[in-house]
């Protein structure tokens, strides 16, 4: 049992690494959000619907995120066409992830302002979720 225990850790570990550099070849595209996207891959199991909840970590990273780089979030908006392919996003977790991590962003329309996204740190008066 332990050894199909560490097989599983093993596979796992190697998917979340495969996913991490799909999602810094993405973060590319968004100049400077590379180290904000990689912050968030505590959160990678609740927006691919493996998780019924983000971990604290996640909203930590989450937090850090809206507060530094909020632009960096836009790659998760629009058609999904952001995601690295092969990485299971759910648009729809990951547009609900400030909520379940009761964090206040920007509005998801500032994301179409510009060509990077919403330039203030400030978050919105109204919930995103």
């Amino acid at each position: 049992m332990l050894n199909n225990s560490l097989a599983m850790a093993l596979i796992r570990f190697g998917v979340f690494g495969i996913a991490m550099i799909m999602l810094c070849g993405v973060a590319m595209a968004q100049s400077g959000c590379t180290t904000a996207l990689v912050s968030l891959s505590p959160c990678l199991g609740y927006v691919s619907g493996n998780s019924s909840t983000p971990s604290a970590s996640c909203c930590s990273q989450l937090a850090n995120v809206v507060q530094s780089q909020p632009q960096c979030l836009c790659v998760f908006t629009g058609d999904g066409s952001g995601a690295p392919p092969g990485l299971n996003i759910n648009q729809t977790l990951a547009l609900a992830l400030p909520g379940a991590c009761n964090i206040q962003t920007p509005p998801v329309s500032r994301c179409t302002e510009g060509a990077n996204g919403p330039s203030s740190a400030t978050p919105s008066n109204s919930p995103s979720g």
